[in-house]
């Protein structure tokens, strides 16, 4: 019997169809739960700052991005342009 880490509700999973990864949710407390391994079963709680953090990656990488990179491209680009006429 799959039990919650969080409540220790049974949960209603097949111990056999779950995979390491998987996220379920607890019908008792509604927390999300992920399988950290399915040999022995192990189940653990999701932290709501894991999507949170790949949030701030996202927002790091449109930090690196400067107004004026692709402009200077864009420039060199009419100019090869206009050779061709």
């Amino acid at each position: 019997m799959v039990k919650c880490p969080l409540c220790n509700a049974a949960l209603d999973y097949d111990e056999e169809e779950l995979d390491e990864g998987d996220e379920l949710t607890c019908e008792e407390c509604g927390d999300m739960i992920r399988v950290s391994s399915k040999d022995p079963l192990e189940l653990e709680g999701v932290d709501d700052d894991d999507d949170e953090d790949e949030d701030d990656d996202d927002e790091e990488e449109d930090d690196d991005y400067e107004e004026g990179d692709d402009d200077e491209d864009f420039e060199e680009e009419e100019e090869d342009d206009e050779d061709w006429s």
